[in-house]
Parts: C-alpha cells; sequence; structure tokens
C-alpha cells in the first residue's frame, strides 16, 4: 500500500513540480536510502535485478534510490536530470504474474538509471515490459504479487502509467494528481497495442473504448488496503491547497491521519484500524506501515529532494539530498534484522515505543521540534538552491543531517522509559519484534540502578 502525489508547475507556491510518496510495506522491511553515480558499461555488460538478468545499458544515471532492503529495485528514487518516480501495487481483474520477472521496483531504477526525461522514462518501462515481463513476488515475510502502477515526472510534465501483464495505459498529468493502490486512469493518452484485445478476451468489456480502470480493476481488492479512499483524501488535501501547493504542504499530507476534510496531523486510536495517508501497523491485520518517504522539488534546471530515510512519516524528519553532492553518513545499510547502528532500525526502535505506549501525546511533544527544524532546513536549502556551489550545498546537506539526527537521539531518550500497554496490538509488535531480533527501547536504555 502506498500513495504518490504530485502538483504541477501553475498549482504550486514555486511553479515548481512537486512529487511525494509514502512507501507502505511490511513492518519489518527497513528501506535503504542510498545515492549511486553514474557510469559508463562495457558492451554486452550482464546486469541481474531482483530475479532476472538482462544486457545493462552503455550508460546509467546518478540516482538517488529510496528501496526495500531485499531487492535491487527502488520504491521511490530520482536521477541526476530531474526525473522522479514512484511505484505502487494494483490489482487486475487477472491475478498478479507470479513467474519471476522484472519487478515494479526493478522498473523504477532501470527507468531511472537509464532515462533523461519523464516521457522516455515511460518508453523505458513499457519497452522493457514488452521485452521482459513484470512479475515475482514482491512481498518480504509473507509473499504478494501485483501489477505496477507509476506517477513519473520532471521539471516540465509528469504522467501516471498503469499496467496489467505486459500491457499498460499512460496519461498526462495535469494540475494536481494521486495515485494509490488501485487503477485510476479512466480516459488515457495510449494504450499498449494489444491492451484493448485483452479487455476484449477477458470479457471484462465489450466495449471498443470502455471506461478503463473500470474494466481492468478487481472490484474483490477494492477494499484491502481501502486505496479509494486514501485516494480521495490525498487529493481532496491538494486540491485544498488551492493552487499555491508548497513543499511544507506535500510532507504535511504525507502525515495526514484524517479522512481528507482537512489536514489532520494528530493520531488517534482509531488510526490502528482506518487506512491513513501516514499508516502505522496494527494488530495481525494490519501488518503494513510507511516504511519511507520522499518529497521531490524539481524546478528547470535544479532539483532537491527530501528523504526520511525512517519508518512513520508524521515522527519523521525530512532531510535534503542534492545529487551532486555525496550522501552524509548516517550508518551502514539497514537489514530485516535489528541493527542499532542503522537510522532506519534505532528510529523503528522509537516509533515501536511510542506505538505501545501513548503515541498521540509523543507525537504532540515532537511535532513542534520537528516542524521548527525542518522549516530551518528548508530555508538553509533555499539560500544555495540557486546560487550555491558544491561546497556550500555539501555544508548543507552535512549540517542538516547531522542536526536532524541529534533531534532524533533526543526523542529516544524521551521514551525510552515508556511502559507498553497490554493487549492484541502489543502481542503482535512482540512477535514482530522477536523476527527481527529488536531489543525493546526501555530496555536498552533503562539507567542503572544507583549502588550502596
Amino acid at each position: 500500500m502506498c500513495d504518490n502525489i504530485l502538483a504541477s508547475p501553475g498549482r504550486t507556491d514555486s511553479d515548481s513540480m512537486l512529487f511525494g510518496k509514502n512507501s507502505d510495506r511490511q513492518c519489518n522491511e527497513a528501506q535503504i536510502v542510498e545515492c549511486l553515480p553514474g557510469m559508463d558499461h562495457a558492451p554486452g555488460t550482464p546486469l541481474t535485478c531482483t530475479y532476472v538478468t538482462l544486457p545493462q545499458a552503455r550508460r546509467t544515471h546518478a540516482v538517488l534510490l529510496c528501496r526495500p532492503c531485499w531487492g535491487w529495485g527502488a520504491e521511490m528514487g530520482a536521477n541526476e536530470h530531474g526525473i522522479v518516480i514512484g511505484n505502487q501495487g494494483i490489482h487486475a481483474r487477472s491475478p498478479g504474474p507470479e513467474e519471476p520477472a522484472l519487478t515494479g521496483m526493478d522498473l523504477v531504477r532501470l527507468a531511472l538509471e537509464r532515462a533523461y526525461t519523464a516521457w522516455q522514462a515511460v518508453e523505458v518501462i513499457t519497452s522493457l515490459l514488452a521485452q521482459h515481463g513484470q512479475g515475482g513476488n514482491c512481498g518480504h515475510l509473507t509473499p504478494t504479487y501485483y501489477n505496477n502502477g507509476f506517477m513519473i515526472a520532471d521539471a516540465r510534465e509528469a504522467y501516471v502509467l498503469e499496467t496489467v501483464g505486459r500491457e499498460w495505459l499512460v496519461e498526462r498529468v495535469q494540475g494536481v494528481r494521486t495515485i494509490s493502490n488501485a487503477y485510476s486512469i479512466r480516459t488515457p493518452l495510449g494504450v499498449s497495442p494489444g491492451l484493448r484485445t485483452l479487455i476484449r478476451d477477458a470479457g471484462w468489456s465489450a466495449e471498443d473504448d470502455p471506461d478503463f480502470a473500470q474494466a481492468i480493476a478487481n472490484p474483490h481488492r477494492e477494499h484491502i488496503g481501502h486505496a479509494g479512499a486514501r485516494r480521495a483524501t490525498s487529493t481532496s488535501l491538494l486540491r485544498a491547497c488551492q493552487g499555491r501547493v508548497s513543499v511544507q504542504d506535500t510532507m504535511n499530507i504525507l502525515r495526514d491521519h484524517g479522512d481528507g476534510t482537512r489536514y489532520h496531523p494528530e493520531w488517534r486510536a482509531e488510526c490502528l484500524v482506518q487506512r491513513t495517508l501516514c499508516m502505522h501497523a496494527g494488530a495481525e491485520d494490519r501488518p503494513g506501515q510507511t516504511v519511507g518517504a520522499m518529497v521531490s522539488e524539481l524546478r528547470r534546471h535544479t532539483a532537491v529532494h527530501w528523504v526520511t530515510g525512517t519508518a512513520a512519516t508524521c515522527i519523521s524528519i525530512f532531510k535534503p539530498v542534492f545529487l551532486e553532492v555525496p550522501l552524509p553518513s548516517f550508518g551502514p545499510p539497514p537489514t530485516d534484522r535489528f541493527d542499532a547502528r542503522t537510522l532506519w532500525w534505532r528510529h523503528e526502535q522509537v516509533h515501536r515505543a511510542a506505538l505501545l505506549s501513548d503515541f498521540g501525546t509523543f507525537l504532540e511533544a515532537i511535532r513542534p521540534e520537528r516542524d521548527a527544524l525542518e522549516t530551518q532546513f528548508r530555508a538553509r536549502v533555499a539560500s544555495v538552491l540557486d546560487g550555491g556551489d558544491a561546497l556550500e550545498r555539501a555544508r548543507v546537506i552535512e549540517a542538516c543531517w547531522r542536526e536532524a539526527l541529534a533531534l532524533e537521539e533526543r526523542w529516544r531518550e524521551r521514551i525510552a522509559l515508556s511502559v507498553p500497554q497490554p493487549g492484541a496490538h502489543t502481542r503482535a509488535w512482540e512477535t514482530l519484534n522477536r523476527i527481527a531480533g529488536l531489543e525493546p527501547l526501555r530496555q536498552e536504555l533503562r539507567p542503572a540502578p544507583a549502588s550502596g
């Protein structure tokens, strides 16, 4: 379950393209944030993706990737040419392909590494689909199979691409647009040569130009994840910004815990059963949560990206990234096993301790600090966005990450002695913690008793 949001130039306060995504995956599925340099490759070089091997491109671009720890591909990312892409699983009337092939996340990374424009990224993905197909298990502890939808943008234009098997349909975005885990394109800009035949032969519609989303979508999967309600919420919140969407607005929407009537920063116990945009796992029937988030501001000649590198967008800090300067050091890449050296798992200790005690109170306590620090970060980034050189940008990025990590350490101390509340929710988390080898934060940081 994921949510992508986008506001195009003319609808934003800076006349830039704004993109945001929450990556919702299984609870122990730590997400890696990494920047990889552009590279030249010898002809015939093989490329091993998550399940399949294909020929490598002669040139791959520098990329920022946010990816599950177990996979080669990325849930979301950006490249040096100002392209951003996010994907999500969508469910057609036919089952998701189980035969190992390219995953949707593989297609995100391949398009970022190979494309120079948003439209070329569409062409890269559709060409690879035709040649290699999509499929394979995209779950972590629980096998999951699905088709994929993508939101693809650069500074000038944006597209939504939705797929079923090797077939696809694409829509050009105007204004604001959101996607969730359901087909949404009704009148496409273009479709693959075989899509209409597939729809007709499968008996999904006899019309030459059907309502594509209605024809393809599996009506029996609509309730899973409440994708329609989540998309309605994100769309309503974007439109409420009245054509002046800001980076702050985009971050706020990804942190929403409400129903779309207004931005709801507050957290309530109902958030464990409702499918909110900022998602927290609940008991055994609620295994997924937001494991990472990204916001991108794309301008004609430059781009700045904001990543959490941590789960739970509402209690995470968006930290800036420029692709042309090094990503600061913040520990080794996480796996699905607890490692206190990693940013993702250290933050997850805080998240889980807060969830099992009084999460709402903790969120309200740290929210002013979070917002104030991010406001400072945006001001510093703005000061070097148009005129700063690479060294100045690197100093700003390094300082922002250092201060964000320091604030999160203070949050750890604040939540360290929280007492879990009994119940099914706590028991479910205790099971997940045992699987990951995670030590409860209250035990790790509990002060030793005084001597004598």
